[in-house]
């Protein structure tokens, strides 16, 4: 991924709780373009955060990200809401998609919650420029509503609910009634996207046209103990509840390049020789999770009691 240098050209503080960052080359020059539902990692202070890209990424001169203000989480956002200003340089890798609709969709159908309205706004924008058939139901707390204009502007058919009943009758009403070769994207709370993705299940949506986008590792379970043994080096250590993989070998002095640690960049893949694989990351293919081969050490952890790595 490219490494970029960027300075904070405005600050939209006029949600509360979310703070919007406008991003650009300190000479003004031109970005890399991305695809709808990308993500731009940034350094923020010590830690890594993804943050969805809001603008159009076409010819892109500068970039968008709206962060919402995580008091216990890992950090990045109470540093991009409380140490960043107006013509700070941060540091960034990407853009790099997750979360891109399928050319190929008859129809797309864009569920979001909250903050998880951010990769659906470049979703929007791309449809808008391509023509493609595309409807939205975003649910927000009253007075809390990201991107609220921009949605109303760029969508034809976008419905937007401040209370959670109304949401979920619509929802279930477009859920079973889409034609074939619709394709589903949700994003938001990880409670609110296993409901909605639920629900899609109970309607007979296939697994492959359904496409959810988390913002992270506390999406997960801290996960069982699991026994791991290195065949390069005869190693053999326990990776305790709570612990990530990555960490565990990182720990260990094991050198494994890592950038986003939220299973979306794909630096911390690693060869399997032996056992089954929990993948919980965005970047690996179908394919390539049945393959068994590798796998995201920072997200991912062992489907049974012990993993051999090819490390």
């Amino acid at each position: 991924m490219t490494d970029l240098h960027l300075v904070v050209v405005a600050v939209d503080e006029r949600i509360p709780g979310i703070r919007s960052l406008t991003l650009a080359r300190p000479d003004g020059g031109p970005l890399p373009s991305f695809t709808p539902g990308s993500h731009l990692v940034v350094r923020c202070g010590p830690v890594l955060n993804a943050y969805s890209l809001t603008g159009d990424g076409a010819t892109p001169t500068s970039y968008s990200i709206s962060v919402l203000l995580c008091p216990n989480g890992s950090g990045g956002s109470r540093w991009l809401h409380h140490e960043v200003r107006p013509g700070d340089v941060i540091a960034a890798r990407g853009p790099r998609s997750a979360f891109a609709p399928v050319l190929s969709a008859r129809r797309h159908l864009l569920v979001a919650a909250g903050i998880g309205i951010t990769p659906m706004v470049s979703h929007l924008r791309s449809a808008r420029r391509w023509g493609r058939d595309v409807q939205l139901l975003y649910v927000h707390r009253r007075d809390r509503g990201a991107h609220v204009e921009e949605v109303e502007a760029l969508a034809d058919d976008a419905t937007i609910f401040t209370d959670r009943e109304s949401f979920t009758t619509a929802t279930e009403h477009a859920l079973a009634n889409q034609p074939l070769g619709t394709h589903l994207y949700v994003c938001g709370p990880a409670s609110f996207m296993a409901e909605v993705t639920a629900r899609a299940t109970d309607w007979g949506w296939p697994a492959s046209r359904v496409h959810v986008e988390h913002f992270g590792t506390d999406a997960f379970d801290p996960g069982e103990p699991f026994e791991v043994h290195l065949s390069a080096t005869g190693a053999t250590f326990t990776v305790e509840s709570g612990v990530s993989l990555l960490a565990a070998l990182l720990a260990r002095g094991v050198d494994v390049p890592n950038l986003c640690r939220q299973g979306v960049c794909g630096e911390c893949r690693i060869g399997v020789a032996a056992g089954g694989i929990l993948h919980r990351d965005l970047y690996l293919s179908e394919r390539e999770r049945a393959a068994g081969e590798s796998m995201m050490c920072c997200v991912s952890r062992a489907a049974g009691p012990r993993l051999e790595l090819a490390l």
